[in-house]
């Protein structure tokens, strides 16, 4: 099969084509009347919603297969196969339709069977979507500059489906339970925060794309209705950071956010640090202001002291009904300040093990002991590792960069991607240890170069296998709705962390930009990743039942060959030894029920695990089917699994979009 590069004006040309083949497809449903599937129960009954659904029936994904290093042009630029250029739009808009049409309860404003953390990283995956479908095709929509200018159907239809899924981010705005979110753990506050910050950039985006500015401005006409909302959003993003910055404490540890603040024992985990990161900086350079100083006004919220004047005025915009305080603006130096303190905390705090992956987090010794802190440091390591700990970190630390201009935490974060991929087992290509933008990272002594890949992985390599990214309940069946979420954040953080670099300040004197030489090494590191990224994608487009659904574990097929699903080297590997072949020692599970997490419920496999230790083995006894689909086990398929598809999808559709920028 002959292989090329992608250009911009063949990438265009293919647009074109998938939303033609797109079109004839909706259209030809509506003549046939297709309907979803009767199978599926809500929970709360169908509500007729008319949502986009799938475009056309599944078939088998297609294999998106790099070229192999020797097979590279002399350059040694990768080569991408066509049939990885021509699906990944039109499988953006199956993943996206699908999670929406199965689990989206529009007159409930929610994702029915989320919970509300897991809900506020379902809506960050719609609006991130939502951006990169504005971003597909080029248009400007007719009365925005030219008022005798025809919109092709391409850009409408684009434009519809953009327009009715941004109305399912509105209704979530009023269904999600923001009031019960106040009162949870410091992590779950900040999944609030990224979620309405992407849906704030979304529709800068799409208004600044498609609605450009003209002499009607004043009229209204050029911008998209979609940012009347933008204040709604940005207040909510305001409290919730308010709210979870409190976590913060220098006492312990010596710095960082503690994890939750109604348990007895303080946690610093690295989740709730990389999220305090990638909030600070995300308020630094995407929150526009808020003007409504009321931080609990809602549905939600009834008092008997309320004064109703003072409201009025903040619902007019009056400029003494707030403090100076409940105006900041973007690029406040307070939330620079903060994300760059508490990277300088993580890094140093020695969370990561000897692979260069995140750690789950730290208790202190002997903390209450006599009423006392204990030793008063991190020195008790959760050794759990976890998909997600290495992926929302990498959003923060390209923030940082352009809040700085600090090419350092562009080389972090490069790093920590390329150890991720090793970890799992990836040897297709050749991968630097880490990419340096300066002399003094190839001269620093204490810089730790880890050693390549073998060429023979072994079934587990630290956070997948055969390449594939893999959460350790993931081959069980066992995955909670936490660990059912995990990979699809990775991926999300992984897309934001290698688009574009700005050219040109946004802020000039708040902001940085990247010159030719810096854009090209990010987007040549970048692009070291697509093959994986495909791979990974392609994996997980292979879980898919008849109905679109993605499923948890995308390694089910991988490193075989054949039909039978028993030769799977990673669960001929947990038959034959256990999970003590690939779970961490001194290793917790807190985000999975340790009394489930190795206990299959269709008795795939008996487990002797202790709960407490998690020592043991497998009782390798196989079910009469071994060939039945493995990810119908435990929870099955969910929302959640649909959002890490719809995550790992349009993380494919971006780096093929960007792959190899001639201006790179």
């Amino acid at each position: 099969m002959a292989y090329f590069r992608a250009g911009k004006t063949r990438r265009l040309a293919w647009s074109v084509f998938l939303l033609l083949e797109i079109f004839t497809a909706s259209v030809s449903a509506l003549y046939r009347g297709d309907s979803p599937s009767s199978g599926f129960n809500s929970g709360h009954g169908s509500e007729s919603q008319h949502v986009l659904r799938p475009i056309r029936p599944i078939q088998q994904p297609y294999e998106p297969i790099p070229s192999t290093p020797d097979s590279r042009p002399e350059n040694g630029e990768p080569l991408i196969s066509p049939y990885a250029i021509t699906n990944p739009l039109q499988e953006l808009h199956s993943a996206l339709s699908t999670m929406q049409n199965f689990y989206f309860s529009l007159w409930l404003g929610k994702w029915t069977t989320a919970i509300d953390w897991t809900a506020a990283v379902m809506g960050t995956h719609v609006s991130a979507a939502l951006y990169s479908l504005s971003h597909s095709l080029p248009y400007t929509m007719p009365g925005t500059f030219d008022k005798d200018r025809k919109i092709d159907v391409e850009a409408q239809m684009i434009e519809n489906e953009i327009n009715k899924y941004f109305g399912h981010v509105i209704t979530y705005y009023f269904g999600e339970d923001h009031f019960a979110i106040r009162n949870q753990a410091y992590d779950d506050m900040l999944w609030v925060v990224l979620g309405w910050l992407e849906s704030i950039q979304f529709i800068n985006g799409h208004s600044d794309m498609h609605y450009p500015a003209s002499p009607d401005r004043a009229a209204g006409e050029s911008d998209w209705h979609g940012k009347q909302f933008a204040p709604a959003f940005a207040h909510r993003a305001r409290v919730f950071y308010d709210l979870a910055s409190k976590g913060w404490d220098w006492k312990l540890c010596g710095g960082g956010m503690n994890w939750n603040p109604h348990t007895r024992l303080p946690y610093k985990n690295a989740i709730t640090n990389e999220l305090f990161i990638s909030a600070s900086i995300g308020m630094y350079l995407q929150f526009p202001g808020d003007t409504n100083c009321s931080p609990f006004m809602s549905g939600h919220d009834r008092g008997e002291n309320l004064d109703w004047k003072l409201l009025r005025n903040q619902e007019l915009g009056a400029s003494d009904s707030c403090s100076s305080d409940s105006r900041k603006a973007t690029y406040d130096p307070i939330y620079l300040s903060a994300a760059v303190n508490a990277y300088d905390w993580l890094k140093n705090s020695g969370m990561k093990n000897d692979q260069g992956l995140y750690v789950d987090g730290f208790h202190i010794m002997d903390y209450g002991k006599n009423g006392s802190i204990g030793t008063g440091k991190c020195d008790e390591r959760n050794e759990m590792v976890y998909t997600y700990n290495q992926g929302v970190i990498l959003s923060g630390l390209r923030g940082l960069w352009e809040g700085t201009g600090r090419v350092e935490y562009l080389e972090d974060g490069h790093e920590l991607i390329r150890d991720v991929i090793r970890a799992t087992g990836w040897t297709d290509t050749d991968i630097a240890p880490t990419v340096a933008f300066s002399k003094a990272r190839n001269s620093n002594p204490g810089h730790k170069q880890r050693q390549a890949q073998p060429k023979q992985p072994s079934p587990w390599s630290g956070i997948g296998s055969s390449g594939v990214l893999t959460e350790i309940c993931d081959p069980y069946g066992t995955c909670s709705q936490n660990g059912q979420t995990f990979k699809g954040i990775f991926f999300h953080h992984l897309t934001i962390f290698c688009a574009k670099l700005p050219t040109s300040a946004a802020m000039p004197g708040k902001t940085f930009f990247a010159d030719k030489t810096i854009s090209a090494l990010h987007r040549r590191g970048c692009n070291d990743y697509a093959p994986w990224v495909l791979h990974n994608a392609n994996a997980a487009l292979k879980t898919r039942d008849t109905r679109g659904r993605f499923g948890t574990w995308w390694g089910v097929n991988a490193g075989t060959n054949a039909d039978d699903l028993s030769e799977n080297p990673l669960r001929k590997t947990l038959l034959r030894k256990g999970i003590t072949a690939i779970f961490p020692e001194n290793a917790t599970d807190y985000r999975n029920d340790p009394q489930t997490l190795f206990h299959d419920t269709e008795s795939e496999w008996d487990s002797d695990i202790d709960p407490e230790t998690h020592v043991g083995g497998m009782k390798g006894r196989e079910t009469s089917d071994p060939n039945r689909d493995l990810n119908d086990r435990g929870r099955g398929r969910t929302v959640e699994t649909q959002g890490g598809g719809v995550a790992v999808v349009r993380a494919m559709w971006e780096f093929l979009r960007n792959y190899d920028d001639d201006d790179a």
